[in-house]
Formats: structure tokens, sequence, C-alpha cells
């Protein structure tokens, strides 16, 4: 079995291999740390290396970090799967089964706002599914208090908001 900070980068190179969504830097850090298997800077050193190493790819939006594994990372898990134990892949299957709704709902429900030009804020509000947007709005308001409560709002009102676009326009 790996040791230390090999296999710590293997849980998390196996964890975004068995979701078709991006996992947040959150989402990688509370599973490891939850099971104890070693703590948070051990974990940032992780994902550190393997985004140095392009062996996942990182999208920030808003306060957070959403990564992916890269075909490098795909192929690098496939050399070395195993080399992570039995019990640790059950634990990972397990909480990725039992959290499935909560992980996917965080990672595809998305929204960000920027400056524009002329001082109002764009925010930008995304539904994915796996690598796919299934939605993909811009909202232009007069303030940030505006863009951040439209941000906030967005996982709770997304799934609303698409279905009246999609009665209105079909």
């Amino acid at each position: 079995m790996a040791e230390g900070l090999t296999l710590y980068k293997l849980i998390i190179l196996y964890m975004l291999r068995k979701v078709n969504f991006p996992l947040s830097n959150t989402q990688l850090t509370d599973f490891i740390i939850g099971q104890d298997y070693t703590d948070y800077f051990h974990v940032q050193e992780a994902i550190n290396d393997l985004l140095d190493a392009k062996l996942i790819t990182v999208e920030k939006i808003r306060n957070t970090s959403q990564y992916q594994s890269t075909l490098d990372g795909e192929k690098t898990l496939e050399y070395f799967s195993s080399e992570i134990s039995f019990a640790i892949k059950k634990d990972i299957d397990e909480y990725l089964k039992k959290n499935a709704f909560e992980l996917r709902s965080e990672s595809c429900t998305l929204a960000d706002y920027e400056l524009n030009e002329d001082g109002t804020y764009a925010v930008h509000c995304i539904v994915s599914e796996g690598k796919e947007k299934v939605i993909d709005l811009t909202i232009n308001v007069t303030t940030e208090e505006e863009a951040d409560r439209v941000c906030s709002r967005w996982p709770d009102k997304s799934q609303e908001i698409y279905m009246q676009v999609m009665n209105t326009l079909l």
C-alpha cells in the first residue's frame, strides 16, 4: 500500500474518477480528514502536488476551487490503483454513494460575479450535468450586494428558474 503523501494523492484521484462532476477543495478535504487519514495541511500539499504535476485541474468560482482529473491523472490512477487498499476504496465508495446528491448539487450549481466597466455587476449562474452546462445565465445587477444575493440564492432557486425558462420557451 502507498504511504503518506502518495496515498493522499491517489485517494484524491480515485475520488475524482468515481464522480462525473468536479469536487471542491472542501469536499475532498472533508472526506480525507473525516476518515482520519491525515490533516488539512497534508491534503492541501497533495492537491498542490497534483496540480503542479498536471494530474488534476482547478477552476476557481467565487470562493470555491473545483477539481477534475486530467487524462494523465486517470492514467496515473490506473497504474497505481492497486496501492489504495480495498478498505479505503470501500470508504470512498460508501461516502460518495451516501453523499452523492449533496456533492453533485454543490459542485454543479455555481454562481459568481464580476464588476463591469460601467460599475454594474455581471452575475454568472450555471447548472452543469457532468461536463455539460444545462443552463448558463448572466444577469446584470446594479450593486455588489445584489450580485452577492443572486449568487447566494442561485443554488436553491436554479431548478425552479430552469423549469420556468423551459416551460416558457417550449
